[in-house]
């Protein structure tokens, strides 16, 4: 299928501008927009949020901006002007905003959801967390899951970032695997010898982290490495000292810093890159979390072996020897973060396990022609895929569309 004049056009629509250097989920769009950039799509992103000091500019990509307002109806205009091919919607709260109008103004659009990581997951381990529960089915069956799973249904097509939560919606809630499609980060083959241009052993110290200081998750495991896991490190190497790399650093967070105590606040760096091959480790004690932690993937390209947690690795290694170690209790992931620090041919083998993972089960030619392929099978057979899905044609029913008429009120009363 192709709009007028054989042009396809992708319309993204984000939660916020991209931010690459800042964030996961800003990496995540752009290697989404290179995908369309290879199938030779026109791409518009369209986003409601501020700009910051830390957007990608995206005409430097090809890519167009177009500024766009909640609950208003010059959205409906503007979408069936441009008539998109696909519209890619930027996490299931974009949806709920703007999904009734793309079905209304521009029916023939293929709906595809980036759910990033599920949110409603990452809420309810959250919840756990705080109130020290375990994680069960009060806490899992949500008012936030029924909006997001209810979004997926709506959607031609969900991109799950992470194997566990494919398995987790297909298993847990019964989603069928026509409506899901596996995407997880991507990255082109590293070559063989990989391990032989990145800093050696000796020529790497330190520990490091990094992490956008206003995702909880990574606030809360910065506080646990430093009440918990950095003072048992420091009692077996005195002289230790941890980075801590990020976006958006608050003030709370910048009283941390101890030069004292080898705890050093960084805060953003313009490019993880070198600060991910100047240390020996990575340290990453998460808690509660969902989706794929960019981070640890980082870490594996960049030869940097990591320490996390269960939930860290989850979904990241399947079979496969991970590039460090995963740990939960406090005093084996400080001597595991020790022992490999010390040791080079144990370093050297972990390093060499990350990127065995990164090209065994997350090669970005394989990926794109497989989702190359469902996306031409659905654009051609649109309408039975949705004549199929009668879930989501239930939730498209006028009855049910809360979220469309809430917005319609709310552009009345702007009015």
């Amino acid at each position: 299928m192709k709009t007028e004049k054989g042009i396809r056009k992708l319309l993204i629509i984000g939660l916020v501008w991209p931010e690459p250097n800042s964030t996961a989920a800003g990496t995540r769009i752009l290697q989404l927009i290179h995908f369309f950039k290879l199938q030779n799509y026109t791409i518009t992103f369209a986003c409601a949020a501020s700009e910051s000091d830390n957007s990608m500019e995206l005409e430097k990509i090809g890519v167009s901006k177009k500024g766009i307002a909640l609950n208003d109806d010059s959205f409906n205009d503007f979408v069936a002007t441009l008539n998109p091919t696909i519209v890619l919607f930027d996490r299931f709260l974009i949806e709920e905003q703007y999904g009734w109008r793309v079905s209304e103004y521009c029916p023939t659009a293929l709906r595809i959801l980036d759910t990033e990581d599920l949110h409603f997951l990452r809420t309810a381990r959250h919840t756990a967390f705080k109130r020290k529960l375990p994680l069960d089915d009060r806490l899992l069956f949500t008012d936030d899951a029924k909006r997001e799973i209810a979004s997926i249904y709506r959607c031609d097509l969900s991109l799950i970032i992470s194997s566990f939560e494919m398995e987790f919606l297909k298993n847990t809630f019964k989603i069928d695997s026509s409506l899901l499609f596996y995407m997880p980060f991507l990255s082109k083959q590293l070559p063989e010898n990989r391990m032989s241009t990145l800093p050696s052993f000796l020529e790497r110290q330190d520990f490091m982290t990094i992490g956008n200081f206003r995702h909880a998750p990574n606030w809360q495991s910065i506080l646990y490495i430093k009440q918990t896991i950095w003072p048992l490190i420091r009692k077996l190497l005195p002289k230790a000292v941890i980075h801590i790399y990020g976006s958006y650093v608050t003030p709370k967070a910048r009283q941390l810093h101890n030069s004292a105590e080898g705890f050093l606040i960084e805060g953003f760096a313009p490019d993880s890159a070198i600060a991910f091959k100047k240390a020996r480790i990575c340290l990453a004690p998460l808690q509660f979390g969902a989706g794929l932690k960019g981070k640890l993937f980082d870490a594996m390209i960049h030869g940097t072996p990591s320490i996390t947690s269960s939930i860290g690795a989850e979904g990241m290694q399947q079979s496969l020897q991970w590039n460090g170690a995963i740990e939960n209790t406090p005093e084996e992931f400080a001597n595991q973060a020790v022992s490999i620090y010390e040791n080079k041919e144990i370093w050297q083998e972990m390093q060499a396990n990350g990127i065995r993972i990164v090209n065994q089960l997350f090669n970005e030619a394989e990926f794109y022609n497989k989702f190359s392929q469902i996306t031409e099978i659905l654009l051609k057979n649109k309408d039975n895929h949705r004549l199929q899905n009668f879930i989501g044609g239930m939730l498209q029913h006028h009855t049910m569309k809360s979220t469309k008429y809430f917005s319609q009120w709310i552009t009345e009363k702007n009015r």
